[in-house]
């Protein structure tokens, strides 16, 4: 089984930058790339002060702190993040031509035995099998926002996949502090966005007939099911754009009139209401 020391992390956005520190603070040396300007140097920032309330906080030492900084190098070239690492994992925008881009650079620099993992909650990794050599080595890793506190990651295993590239993920998110779950054929949204798919839609149901506001549904989730976060809350998190995205996705598949994006959903989606990262959403954040 490889034995996973150095990650490439391609992609410097909310996820790509917590899934790098994640694993630095947990010992991995990490190159974390992206060619958009600036985007290294707000992950840079973003992880020092992240560690720095960490330190305030009484989670971790100044020392442990610097250390965990001192294992991520940033690059603005991804093909020369990829070369000499054993993991790779890809955290770019949700767009599969992008990805496949990606993939092409990355078979032709990567170490040949490298496991190539897309952090991709829809696209499967069987979509890249015509462009990685040795597709056995080849898989989805999703993790979940906030990746740095987000105790479960998604290992999912398409038939490409070999067993023993299984195993090395497996290792590799326990040394993380994570738990994991292995699914086991490529199905559209995994799993625990599927179980989070039929909440979404019946908590649609409800806001949409005039049943309860989005507020009350949100509470009622919280403290009636004891979920940390009700479906409305939880979205604005997430990112109603990614949302919106990829239920449009599953509809422009199915042409089903059950899977449409709801008009309000549309609507925020088209105002640039995305939630908490462009500061409205379903909720206001300042």
């Amino acid at each position: 089984m490889k034995t996973i020391q150095t990650a490439a992390v391609l992609g410097a956005g909310v996820m790509g930058r917590q899934i790098a520190l994640n694993a630095a603070v947990n010992g991995f040396t990490v190159l974390l790339a992206d060619t958009f300007p600036g985007a290294c140097e707000k992950a840079a920032e973003w992880a020092g002060d992240f560690l720095a309330k960490s330190v305030e906080k009484g989670k971790s030492t100044r020392e442990e702190a610097d250390k965990a900084l001192g294992r991520i190098s940033y690059l603005k070239d991804l093909t020369q993040a990829v070369i000499g690492c054993d993991l790779v994992v890809e955290a770019i925008i949700e767009d599969e031509d992008a990805k496949k881009a990606l993939f092409t650079e990355v078979n032709a620099h990567a170490p040949a035995d490298a496991i190539i993992t897309t952090n991709s909650s829809f696209i499967p990794s069987s979509r890249f099998i015509g462009i990685v050599e040795n597709p056995g080595r080849l898989c989805n890793l999703h993790y979940f926002n906030p990746a740095m506190l987000m105790k479960l990651v998604e290992i999912v295993r398409g038939e490409h996949t070999a067993g023993e590239t299984v195993e090395a993920l497996k290792a590799f998110v326990q040394a993380l502090g994570k738990e994991y779950i292995v699914v086991n054929k490529e199905i559209e949204g995994f799993v625990v966005n599927r179980l989070l798919r039929a909440v979404q839609n019946e908590a649609f149901f409800l806001y949409q007939n005039g049943i309860a506001s989005f507020e009350d549904i949100d509470i009622g989730a919280e403290k009636g099911l004891n979920y940390p976060m009700g479906p409305f809350r939880l979205l604005d998190l997430a990112g109603i754009d990614i949302c919106y995205m990829n239920r449009q996705k599953v509809y422009e598949q199915t042409h089903r009139p059950e899977d449409k994006p709801p008009e309000f959903l549309e609507e925020k989606y088209k105002n640039g209401e995305y939630g908490r990262k462009t500061g409205k959403g379903w909720y206001t954040y300042n």
